[in-house]
């Protein structure tokens, strides 16, 4: 079945959630105040109105209630900086209460009906007390989420390696799988510190052209393997992928030569294929 949905975004979430218009005629960039599972909430409408299939979604559709006023936006920024606010004291409480949890930002719903405390752990924490603590000091729900290390950095903001703001922090790589694997498809060095992001994982962006190595090595004969050239039979040292050359040692008597072909200038055995 076809369902009618527009595409949402929060303040603090790349993610782009589904709500049904519920009849409201909404377009990209107005701000709107939806139901979610933890309250109404404003969100800014980034797809427009689009129809998809109801089981590619894995809960229930919430509704589009309203489109937020200009004063609704900016109380929810003010509620939201008045929660921000409130990061040094909370950290302070955390410290006194000698638990072993890093705060790395608070957030307010836009209404300040809802805190959320992000934070960063070792180990399990039991927050109880914190939490009543908390809500006893801002009269307001408190709500304790433990985030991994790639949330913590899209929180606070960084630079990558490459000088750039880190991916996560622009609203890439959120979604993406990231595997060792996409790293050896691009023959890049397996040292941790050469393909780790500053959050200490993988980089995000090592996904981003898997699927074209992928293809490519489809392609190309496997490290090692022994190949038909035009110019005899050798051995496989090294594939340019970018170029999609092979380089082939030759070995006579007691000379070793190496040279570059095009891949399709050689005869690949089936069973020498890479990524097979």
């Amino acid at each position: 079945m076809q369902i009618e949905v527009v595409g949402v975004k929060f303040r603090h979430n790349n993610n782009i959630y589904s709500f049904s218009p519920n009849g409201i005629e909404v377009k990209k960039g107005d701000y709107v105040l939806v139901e979610t599972e933890k309250g109404n909430d404003i969100g800014r409408v980034v797809e427009e109105e689009k129809k998809i299939d109801a089981s590619t979604l894995e809960d229930g559709l919430k509704n589009v209630l309203k489109i937020a006023t200009n004063q609704e936006v900016k109380k929810a920024e003010e509620n939201d900086n008045i929660a921000r606010g409130y990061t040094s004291d909370i950290r302070k409480i955390v410290k006194d209460m000698a638990l072993e949890m890093k705060v790395i930002s608070v957030e307010g719903n836009y209404d300040l009906s809802r805190i959320t405390v992000n934070f960063t752990a070792d180990e399990r924490v039991d927050f109880r007390n914190l939490a009543k603590k908390l809500a006893e000091n801002y009269k307001t729900r408190i709500e304790l989420r433990q985030i991994g290390p790639r949330d913590a950095v899209r929180a606070m903001g960084a630079l990558g390696m490459c000088g750039k703001e880190c991916c996560c922090c622009q609203g890439f790589g959120d979604c993406e799988h990231v595997s060792i694997k996409m790293a050896k498809n691009q023959n890049l060095s397996l040292n941790p510190s050469a393909i780790s992001g500053i959050c200490g994982k993988l980089l995000c962006c090592l996904a981003y052209e898997n699927d074209n190595y992928v293809e490519i090595l489809k392609q190309m004969p496997k490290m090692n393997s022994f190949v038909d050239t035009p110019e005899g039979r050798g051995k496989v040292v090294y594939n340019d992928l970018f170029n999609k050359k092979v380089s082939v040692r030759f070995e006579q008597e007691n000379l070793s030569e190496i040279k570059e072909f095009d891949v399709n200038k050689i005869k690949i055995e089936k069973h020498a294929i890479e990524n097979k």
